[in-house]
């Protein structure tokens, strides 16, 4: 039995060691009001003064204190290295391993430095507990937890609700089921009235693991005592109420030594309450707090040992998944950084073991955006939205300035083409984002085997993942400004030479030869300066054999009335509009399939797909027929 309590006191050294909290451990929880005494209770277990001492708030950490009998003959706990072999007692604290104290003095001043260094200078408090282990032949192997006391007004730099934290302190510890709560009071108070206590009630209604402790037995009013409250007349506590008699400030004044205070606080049981002297002080308190904890450890013991085995089994298998110890660094480093790399490239190629059923993904949905988002948003781009027939003629016009237009000006050509061309940028700049956050998306989909790699080295991952989004964001402006190029490219020079150009040419060649006969047919005048009938009807047989040719080249689609460049274009009507915009689209959306010269029988259902040389060629036909 006497070697549960080591047993639990390795596995909190290993807890804490690992930062970890998950198993509740038993101990025994000292909680209490501010000056009630706690410190001079676990300083009479111990036999050493050790605990800071002062004015108001002094134990602003949790304090694990693990008592640790042994005898000179016991060389379990004794070494040579620590220098261990032939002290009485000593002490070490669990964040400095390697020192051993025997200066009970120093102790005290280690626990204020390491309490400044967390929770600051003040008096504000820190959860962040202080393990301290003491070995003696004088004590009972014990586990102790020594709490902040409770408080209700914040001084020095402690918060408002200083209240409330140290409260939420207390419930964490005492909440624990695997703990005995050691509920401190002093004598001199009304039971009733108990902040200890009353807390202790409202995690353990029963009260099946609390035991109280009454301080100051020798500090009550005269002609009082506190044999009801002993006896469990009062407050009923079923682990019992133990009451002690510590030292006074004045005796830690005057150096009185824990052993004449052992002494007296005897003398005075033995004198108040002679019939309760065996069932009270700090001798019999150690004693049953040994025996109580020994027990509550056995009765935990099997909930404890499969929490254990559990977590064993557990832990086992992760660090059976973590492979064999490296060996090597650098080799590890670039095995891990290939298989990455491969996984990454056969992901996009489609080549990866795990393939993904679900959804497209990596090389996949890459030519699903190229092919098929990207395509479809092209193909809704229509190509002369926004381009009317009054901007055509306004642009032929704006070109020519003051002189008549005999040719169309290629200026208002390229003028209006270049706005059209400038559409293809968004949509493509846009398929570009797409494909950087599909890119992006792929490194998760890397492969099981790379995944669970990444597992093992987990800081390895998030150095890799943070390195290739990088990369990726570092490439995507180049991209970007390759793609604007692009665009930039077409619309600094119009190829008018391309060879779907040629057929044209020859079409235009022809109809500016047959204008120029028309012209130079004399011209009769029937009245002063005005051109005669047949003249007008020259004209219009001319003009009618360029449309007749336009026709024959652009399929069986009706051509619109073209309108005059001698006057100030008049607005057509909305009949008129509409014709004109059906047979340009028409026009424009032709055959994309290569052509010189479209036959009399190529049917209309053969013009809905027409290249974007194809549509330059049907723009400039347009011009033309528009300028005669």
């Amino acid at each position: 039995m006497e070697a549960l309590i080591p047993i639990i006191n390795k596995l909190q050294d290993v807890f804490n060691t690992v930062g970890a909290d998950s198993l509740q451990l038993p101990q025994i929880v000292v909680v209490g009001s501010q000056s009630a005494g706690k410190s001079s209770v676990l300083e009479s277990l111990v036999g050493r003064s050790f605990l800071p001492r002062g004015t108001g708030i002094v134990t602003r950490r949790p304090l694990v204190l693990q008592l640790v009998y042994t005898t000179s003959e016991d060389n379990q706990h004794r070494s040579a290295e620590t220098g261990t072999l032939d002290l009485e007692e000593w002490a070490q604290f669990l964040h400095i391993k390697d020192k051993v104290f025997t200066d009970f003095t120093e102790v005290r001043k280690e626990i204020e430095r390491e309490t400044s260094r967390v929770a600051g200078d003040n008096k504000g408090i820190c959860s962040e507990p202080i393990r301290l282990k003491i070995y003696s032949d004088k004590v009972v192997n014990l586990t102790v937890v020594d709490l902040p006391g409770l408080t209700k007004v914040p001084v020095g730099d402690q918060p408002e609700d200083i209240e409330l934290q140290i409260r939420d302190l207390l419930l964490y510890y005492i909440s624990n089921p695997n703990s005995i709560i050691l509920a401190v009071s002093s004598a001199n108070m009304d039971m009733a009235t108990s902040e200890s206590l009353k807390m202790a009630k409202e995690v353990d209604p029963d009260g099946r693991r609390t035991l109280a402790v009454i301080t100051k037995l020798d500090l009550m009013d005269a002609g009082t005592d506190a044999i009801d409250i002993l006896c469990g007349r009062v407050i009923p506590v079923k682990l019992g109420i133990i009451g002690v008699v510590n030292r006074s400030q004045q005796d830690i004044i005057d150096s009185k030594s824990i052993k004449e205070a052992l002494a007296d606080e005897a003398a005075f049981l033995q004198r108040r309450y002679p019939t309760l002297a065996n069932r009270n002080g700090t001798p019999y308190l150690a004693k049953t707090l040994n025996r109580l904890l020994m027990h509550h450890i056995r009765d935990c013991l099997p909930e404890l040992k499969t929490r254990v085995t559990m977590m064993m089994s557990q832990f086992q298998s992760l660090l059976s998944s973590y492979g064999d110890d490296v060996q090597d660094k650098a080799q590890t480093l670039l095995q891990i950084i290939t298989k990455f790399n491969a996984a990454y490239c056969q992901t996009i190629e489609g080549t990866a073991r795990n393939i993904e059923t679900t959804e497209l993904c990596g090389g996949a949905r890459i030519c699903y955006i190229f092919h098929e988002t990207f395509g479809r948003t092209l193909d809704c781009i229509h190509p002369l939205a926004g381009l009317t027939q009054m901007d055509i003629l306004t642009a032929i016009r704006n070109a020519t300035g003051p002189r008549p237009a005999l040719f169309v000006p290629e200026v208002s050509f390229e003028l209006l083409v270049k706005r059209q061309i400038r559409r293809l940028e968004e949509p493509s700049l846009r398929c570009v984002e797409l494909v950087h956050e599909e890119m992006q998306r792929i490194i998760q989909f890397c492969g099981t085997e790379v995944q669970q790699e990444m597992l093992r080295f987990p800081k390895l991952h998030e150095k890799i993942v943070d390195v290739v989004t990088q990369l990726l964001r570092r490439r995507l402006p180049p991209t970007n400004d390759m793609v604007e190029n692009l665009v930039a490219i077409e619309l600094a020079y119009i190829n008018t030479k391309h060879p779907d150009f040629q057929s044209n040419a020859s079409l235009v060649s022809s109809l500016l030869g047959e204008e120029e006969k028309a012209r130079s047919i004399p011209v009769r005048r029937s009245h002063g300066n005005a051109p005669s009938t047949y003249e007008q009807e020259i004209r219009e047989q001319s003009k009618t054999q360029s449309l007749q040719n336009i026709q024959r080249y652009v399929g069986d689609q009706p051509l619109p009335r073209p309108m005059a460049l001698e006057g100030h274009p008049s607005q057509p009507t909305s009949k008129d509009q509409a014709n004109t915009q059906n047979w340009f689209s028409s026009l424009i959306a032709g055959p994309r399939a290569e052509h010189t010269e479209p036959s009399k029988e190529q049917s209309h259902e053969n013009s809905p797909n027409m290249t974007p040389t194809h549509q330059v060629r049907s723009l400039t036909s347009y011009f033309y027929v528009l300028s005669v």
